[in-house]
């Protein structure tokens, strides 16, 4: 049977793929296409670059911070966007239909945004309503507008805020523990110093993603964080800081004004390392170290009890061996993936074996210092039964023996601390030294 001409003839499209061209999907870019604002996107791609240019302005206002923005450097292909908008697109442009975004500001980064994700271009909101000039037909137009504005749930504010870290913060309890005050006085104020340092670092944690988040976004696990994947708004985290902060302030001062400055240098230590510090080599680890040394001794100071220079020293010793193993396993998993050395961060992956040939020094350092304590005479007035004490010591052995194969054989996580909570061999391990020192009192 003859065919009809227009079928052969490619020159012509078919009525189909007519109809299809005439069509267009117009997508808004804020609220739709985007899971985050690109305002505060663009203000937090190099967040100390865009204040620096925002103070040599010499122009002050919000006109003159926007124009800066406009010029940021943004790396699109990592934003977070709506797979399902993005779906559609893609159904969209099977089909043949024309795709555009719709922006009302920062035309350059939409227009970016638009190039990178292979659509037609950018339309103006009052062109869609009053515009004469719209490359296609406002009768055949659909769009996928801009959305309710859902607030975050519970399980991502959990998630944001690193909830699970709270762990860390228990070191706040060594102090009376090892000192034997746990009467119900000491406990109060040792657990309003725990909420105090959670609060305080859930602060830091949030402020630290929000200038994290270009390298966030293209690491193989940090990209899913909160922030990272725009599940949680970066004004919101915005506003949780300060309140996070507050409450730790007055937490603080319901114990002692002491206790507040103690805890000031840990925020004034945490923000200088998210800013500075963890991009310099070996100060990240001792800085790290310092942050958990800190935390012991503001539970003395909160507690009000003295605080032992043997623990204070063994407490360094671990902490440091911990930094390195996780410094560690970060540089490991980067190797095992195939990745280059991260930006964010002054190690190599070729670092791998000078780190954990430290990270082993140090571990045995803190068993003999634990070993030098054990033989002085500061056990004598706290343990009725001192000798017990020489069983921590292959306890010891082998939980930091065991972290460091772990980490070695990359199956640890980043943080070796939150590993013992959640390995089975690393709690009854802990567990059994609790037994040996409670039996030694």
């Amino acid at each position: 049977m003859e065919q009809p001409a227009w079928q052969y003839d490619s020159g012509v499209p078919t009525p189909a793929a007519t109809a299809a061209a005439a069509r267009a999907l117009v997508i808004d870019l804020e609220g739709a296409l985007l899971r985050s604002e690109l305002l505060l996107e663009a203000l937090f791609s190099r967040p100390g670059l865009m204040l620096a240019r925002f103070g040599a302005g010499g122009r002050p206002g919000m006109a003159a911070l926007t124009e800066i923005l406009a010029q940021a450097e943004i790396d699109y292909a990592h934003l977070p966007y709506e797979s399902d908008v993005l779906n559609r697109a893609l159904a969209a442009r099977a089909r043949g239909e024309k795709i555009y975004l719709v922006a009302g500001r920062f035309a350059r980064h939409a227009a970016g945004i638009a190039a990178h994700l292979c659509f037609d271009g950018v339309v103006a909101p009052a062109d869609l309503t009053a515009g004469d000039q719209l490359p296609f037909d406002r009768g055949s137009m659909a769009r996928i507008e801009k959305r309710g504005s859902g607030s975050a749930n519970l399980k991502t504010w959990a998630r944001a805020l690193r909830v699970y870290q709270y762990a860390k913060n228990t070191l706040v309890f060594v102090p009376a523990i090892t000192a034997h005050q746990m009467n119900l006085a000491t406990l109060g104020y040792a657990l309003l110093a725990f909420l105090a340092f959670s609060a305080c670092a859930s602060g830091a944690y949030l402020m630290n993603d929000l200038l994290d988040l270009s390298a966030d976004r293209q690491h193989p696990t940090k990209r899913h964080r909160a922030l990272a994947a725009g599940d949680l708004p970066i004004s919101s985290a915005l506003l949780a800081i300060p309140a996070l902060w507050l409450f730790a302030v007055a937490a603080s001062l319901c114990i002692s004004p002491l206790f507040l400055g103690v805890l000031g240098g840990y925020l004034a230590t945490t923000i200088a390392y998210s800013l500075a510090l963890k991009r310099k080599m070996l100060v990240d680890v001792v800085t790290l170290a310092g942050l958990y040394t800190l935390r012991i001794v503001a539970g003395a100071v909160g507690v009000g009890v003295v605080l032992s220079e043997w623990l204070l020293i063994f407490s360094l010793f671990v902490f440091t061996s911990l930094a390195l193993i996780k410094r560690f396993s970060e540089l490991s998993m980067r190797e095992s993936a195939g990745l280059a050395d991260p930006s964010n961060r002054d190690y190599k992956v070729t670092d791998l074996h000078v780190i954990g040939a430290m990270a082993a020094a140090s571990a045995m350092n803190a068993v003999t210092v634990f070993s030098l304590y054990v033989s002085s005479s500061a056990v004598t007035p706290l343990y009725s039964r001192p000798w017990m004490l020489w069983l921590l010591n292959p306890l010891l052995l082998y939980w930091f023996g065991r972290a460091l194969m772990m980490a070695h054989r990359r199956e640890m996580p980043d943080d070796p601390i939150l590993y013992t909570f959640r390995d089975g061999a690393s709690r009854i391990t802990v567990a059994a030294m609790i037994c040996i020192m409670l039996a030694a009192i």
